[in-house]
């Protein structure tokens, strides 16, 4: 199964929408392989956001991951990349379809929520920037032989 990156942002916590999130990717049938609370810095920061350190709007950028802590979850599924990525909608809150998370909750470019792994090979890159390997755990979902199909269950 495929692992992906999601941070729940600054603003996320602080609107108190981080149940709401968590639930819809839980209701949707990926698994929480990792989760954790944590106070970002520049160095992580400027790792992450490396694609964007030269534009001006990264101070803005830097300060706004800060304000507070985050939630970086694991995520898998089948296909989770994609899936997330379609649950998160468009980067700037205000195009993103109604129906996700972007969509429902945001209104800003920038205060947009969430962060998602946009590839597989970024997923894993991100992930393991995140997470040590002992904070990423293997297990079965009960509930997945009624999410799957017998041939999807790898």
């Amino acid at each position: 199964m495929e692992k992906t990156l999601i941070i729940l942002k600054p603003g996320t916590l602080q609107r108190g929408l981080v149940g709401q999130v968590v639930d819809r990717f839980q209701r949707k049938g990926l698994k929480i392989a990792g989760i954790k609370m944590m106070q970002l810095d520049d160095n992580i920061l400027r790792e992450h956001y490396a694609h964007l350190v030269d534009r001006p709007f990264f101070p803005t950028l830097l300060a706004s991951m800060k304000a507070t802590p985050v939630i970086v979850m694991c995520l898998e599924g089948k296909d989770a990349v994609e899936v997330v990525r379609a649950m998160t909608g468009a980067t700037n809150c205000r195009k993103a379809a109604p129906g996700t998370i972007r969509g429902d909750f945001g209104m800003s470019g920038q205060e947009n929520i969430i962060h998602a792994s946009d590839s597989v090979e970024n997923g894993q890159i991100e992930v393991k920037r995140f997470f040590a390997d002992n904070e990423i755990f293997s297990y079965s979902l009960l509930v997945q032989p009624a999410t799957y199909g017998p041939d999807e269950c790898l």
